[in-house]
């Protein structure tokens, strides 16, 4: 089974390093990008362990990403899982 969890910042939250990004895309002559977030992604394959449902699997995603993957005091997250 695989995964792909997004981790993305809160929209109240400041992202200086997209600000970069899209000053140089401007600068580089692409006009019209009126705004860049910056963002991570995760492809996680996960062993299919018998007697695994889905809603075990997509408890332990949650759990990765409030743990590990995302700082939830700036940072959402959002995963899909395909089987």
């Amino acid at each position: 089974m695989k995964a792909t969890v997004v981790v993305e910042l809160k929209p109240s939250v400041l992202d200086p390093q997209g600000k970069a990004i899209q000053h140089s895309l401007s600068t580089l002559g692409f006009a019209g990008v009126e705004d860049v977030r910056v963002g991570k992604l995760f492809r996680i394959t996960l062993a299919d362990i018998g007697g695994q449902t889905r809603d075990h699997v997509e408890s332990q995603l949650r759990q990765m990403c409030e743990r590990l993957l995302a700082n939830t005091v700036v940072e959402h997250f959002s995963y899909t899982i395909e089987e």
